[in-house]
């Protein structure tokens, strides 16, 4: 009788590879391939404003873009670069993730989307989103004839 070695985990990678796939289609094209970074976020708010604060250790500053849209969209985009100090290091185990990032995040009606700021400091991106009152539909009288 032949023995076969039993692998449990052997699949996983082709089904979380395909189900990145469907989950990209579904987040408009956004995607998260295994291995590579994606930052924590925190979303708080106050009376007056939204705050994102996202981990980002290793990262430098010139290696991030936050954009909003008028569409309400607030991405972050950046890149967390491996660097190789000895080419000849033979490691034996590598935890720390690297690669590109994007993260979107749909703002409600009330973001001033013209007036975000953003600072980066420590490894942590600070984005403030200030708020804005919300418009109220205009009525108009009409007049009865």
């Amino acid at each position: 009788m032949t023995m076969l070695k039993f692998e449990p985990f052997r699949g996983f990678d082709s089904l979380s590879r395909r189900m990145n796939d469907f989950v990209g289609e579904i987040e408009k094209g956004v995607r998260f391939e295994i291995g590579d970074f994606s930052p924590r976020v925190d979303i708080s708010e106050d009376d007056k404003n939204i705050y994102l604060h996202a981990e980002l250790p290793g990262i430098a500053k010139d290696d991030v873009k936050v954009s909003v849209t008028e569409e309400r969209m607030l991405t972050l985009k950046g890149e967390k670069r491996r660097v190789v100090t000895d080419e000849n290091i033979n490691y034996v185990r590598v935890e720390r993730n690297y690669g590109n990032f994007v993260r979107s995040f749909s703002l409600p009606e009330n973001v001033q989307f013209d007036a975000v700021q953003a600072k980066f400091e420590h490894g942590i991106l600070e984005v403030i989103l200030p708020k804005i009152e919300p418009q109220l539909p205009k009525e108009v009288n009409v007049e009865i004839k």
